[in-house]
This record gives C-alpha cells, sequence and structure tokens, in this order.
C-alpha cells in the first residue's frame, strides 16, 4: 500500500472511531436526561439516541406550520378500504356502536363513543401530512386534543408513554408524553369540513403533525397510558422499527 493511501485510510479509521465515540458520549448525555427511545438500542441506537434527544430538547415546545384553507389540496393519496368485517359492519350501522377503549395508567378507564368524544372541545388545525415514501398533502383535520382527553381519563403523573392500536390488524404506534400533551396532537373524527372518510382512518385517526405519516395511525381504537413500552409487541415502540423504520420520525 502507498504512504498517500495508508494515510488516507488511517484518517478514514480514526473519523469513524472518533464518530462513534460521539454518538456514545451523546447517547450518555441523552440517559442522564431520561431521552432514550424504545429503540435506542442495537447498532443504529446512538444515532436514534441523538435524533431523538436533540429533537426533544431543542423543538420540545415548536409547533408544526398551519397552513390557509386556500392551500388545502386534492386528491388524497393512500386511501384505504375498510380493515375487517367487523369494521365494515361497524360502518354500515353509522359508528354507533363503535369505540374508543381507553386504557392502562388511568384513573377512569373505559371505552369512549364518537358521541363521548365530541363533547371534548371541538378544535382545527389545517397541517401537513408528509409520508417517508415522498407523498403528502394538506388537509384540515378536526378532532379533540389528545391532551384533553386524557385529562378526561386522569392521567397518572407517572405514565411517559401513549400506546395507539388500528383495528388494521399489527398496526399501532406510540408517543411520548410530550407528543401526547402537545396542543397539535390531535385524535381525528373530521376532514376538510366533514366527517373522516374511512379510506383516511374514520371514524378515528391518530394526527401527529410533528411527525412523518406513519405515526398517525389510521381506525384508531384503543389507547393504553404506561410507563413502558417493553411489554408492547418487541419493546420498539411500534412496529415501525420492526420494519427498518425510526420509532421517533420527528419533522
Amino acid at each position: 500500500m502507498s504512504e498517500p493511501s495508508r494515510r488516507r485510510l488511517i484518517r478514514t479509521a480514526v473519523g469513524a472511531v472518533a464518530g462513534a465515540s460521539g454518538l456514545a458520549a451523546a447517547a450518555t448525555v441523552a440517559g442522564r436526561y431520561g431521552l432514550i427511545p424504545p429503540d435506542g438500542g442495537g447498532w443504529y441506537g446512538p444515532g436514534e439516541t441523538l435524533t431523538y434527544g436533540a429533537q426533544r430538547l431543542l423543538t420540545r415546545h415548536s409547533l408544526a406550520r398551519e397552513f390557509s384553507r386556500e392551500q388545502i389540496t386534492t386528491p388524497y393519496p393512500n386511501e384505504h378500504a375498510p380493515p375487517t368485517k367487523e369494521f365494515t359492519a361497524l360502518e354500515a350501522g353509522g359508528f354507533v356502536d363503535w369505540r374508543l377503549k381507553v386504557e392502562g395508567m388511568v384513573a377512569r378507564p373505559g371505552s369512549l363513543s364518537l358521541v363521548d368524544l365530541k363533547k371534548l372541545p371541538e378544535r382545527s388545525q389545517i397541517t401537513h401530512l408528509a409520508c417517508e415514501e415522498g407523498w403528502s398533502f394538506i388537509a384540515e383535520w378536526t378532532g379533540a386534543r389528545l391532551s384533553e382527553l386524557l385529562d378526561s381519563v386522569g392521567i397518572a403523573p407517572e405514565a411517559k408513554f401513549v400506546v395507539y392500536f388500528s383495528s388494521e390488524r399489527g398496526w399501532w404506534d406510540s408517543v411520548d408524553m410530550s407528543d401526547a400533551l402537545h396542543p397539535q396532537t390531535f385524535v381525528t373524527y373530521g376532514m376538510n369540513g366533514g366527517v373522516l372518510p374511512v379510506g383516511h382512518g374514520g371514524p378515528m385517526r391518530m394526527r401527529v403533525p410533528r411527525q412523518l405519516g406513519y405515526k398517525s395511525v389510521k381506525f384508531i381504537n384503543r389507547l393504553v397510558v404506561t410507563d413502558s413500552l417493553k411489554g408492547f409487541g418487541k419493546g420498539l415502540g411500534s412496529g415501525a422499527p420492526e420494519a427498518g423504520y425510526a420509532w421517533y420520525a420527528g419533522i
């Protein structure tokens, strides 16, 4: 090996070690502040931890951009068919028998109908839904703040996460309390002045506008408030890391 090539190899190796050391140091600092994401282990763990910790420290109170009605876009991509026969039966009945179960570290667990949820203060936002696969659109979303729903059931002070499940089998996700209590995180039942179409997750969809679209899970029917994600799936916080995506998908 020539001397220039040897020097180049040494510089590359030193840079790699320094980068790995920096990530490890950042992960150590994040751990002190409780900012280790559930997918913070393995080869990519330090990078996930650095991303999550940095965004949590820098954007804790930031807001996703909101748009005017003139900027609402059509058509809307990524429509889904009704997920199950049971769901189709609920749809045929106008979702009168649909319920959102709320469980875990709450003072008043139970199940809520759409009528119950609409008793909470109605909120609207016009925000951008961006998919990791490249498509996106702007729509008006109407519903209740997740924080106000959680207040109504009385979450325990030691709770750290909200896990949400879909009628679409295998689909679930979670957010930490920073996003769960954020004023733009909604449980939505309306879209562009009408009901939320089934194709876009009706009757209930989670809306997390500060993260990529896969966090805004469709067909929500169950919430679990918890202090640990170890008992859910493979303990990585959602099905997304199990498929190669990050648990925290901040934008």
